[in-house]
């Protein structure tokens, strides 16, 4: 589907710039761009969202590495025994590895901190977040193309990826069984384009009804749609540890658990006015 892109845009010495971190970055920017809208929005001063983004970057960016290297155990060459025969790659985050739910776990923390701290509305500066991260996340994901990594088992699909030997995991090193013509699901593209759609319908129902959402409520809908998407795109992957005889893993719990408590949330906020209106139609 395409040829390799050199991860490496500029390199001096020991120092290089990669696209793994230019992208993701790019992602952080353009999300924190949206929020400011919100922040705005709700009369609060919408450059404060570049210093909320000083307390989610590094707590989010902690939590994603580790649970990427201690939870999602990659199966790629030594495993977890890689980074534990030398720590120091775990800090080696341009090499690719970053978990999302950890970062979730991490950057939640982060905003708490900063909302106590600053004595600021905790639920608005959620809402923001949440407003413009699918559309950071659509534009991150393409890190992962770079990387050839977030890919899924092999595939006769139009659209399939080629991915380099030295890329692969598991049994697709096998070049006699997947020979290099072999094409893979490419989840990250999946993950991409469920996210655009997300933050299309979720932006759409805030710039419409916005002056009527309770706050909290955008960080309720964003929290079912990756969700929702992310349930099934996992069971695709190939670089995940699964609970023994299931098809089943981590991430799929966390992402159910995510969907129902954001859907009675929803239900204990607005359950009310549908019980209303269903009696007055009778």
């Amino acid at each position: 589907m395409y040829p390799p892109v050199d991860p490496v845009i500029i390199q001096i010495g020991p120092l290089a710039l990669r696209w793994y971190g230019v992208l993701i970055m790019a992602g952080v920017a353009l999300a924190a761009w949206i929020g400011a809208f919100h922040l705005e929005r709700r009369g609060l001063d919408r450059d404060s969202v570049w210093d909320l983004l000083f307390w989610v970057l590094i707590p989010g960016l902690i939590g994603a590495r580790l649970y990427y290297v201690f939870i999602q155990s990659p199966r790629g060459p030594d495993g977890l025994d890689r980074y534990l025969a030398d720590p120091a790659k775990i800090l080696a985050i341009w090499e690719g590895g970053l978990h999302i739910f950890g970062g979730f776990l991490g950057g939640a923390l982060g905003v708490i901190a900063f909302a106590r701290l600053r004595k600021a509305p905790l639920l608005v500066y959620g809402d923001a977040i949440a407003l413009g991260l699918p559309l950071g996340q659509a534009v991150g994901r393409w890190a992962n193309f770079i990387n050839q990594e977030l890919y899924g088992p092999p595939t006769t699909l139009p659209w399939g990826l080629r991915i380099d030997p030295e890329y692969r995991i598991g049994p697709y090193r096998d070049l006699v069984t997947y020979p290099e013509t072999t094409r893979f699901h490419p989840l990250f593209l999946y993950e991409s384009l469920w996210n655009a759609v997300g933050f299309a319908i979720i932006f759409s129902i805030w710039k419409r009804y916005g002056d009527r959402l309770r706050d909290g409520d955008v960080l309720l809908m964003y929290l079912i749609w990756y969700p929702l998407g992310r349930f099934f795109i996992e069971f695709l992957r190939t670089d995940s540890w699964f609970f023994p005889g299931t098809a089943f893993n981590t991430v799929h719990v966390l992402s159910l658990i995510a969907i129902v408590s954001a859907l009675a949330l929803f239900f204990q906020r607005y359950g009310h006015r549908l019980r209303r209106q269903t009696l007055t139609q009778e």
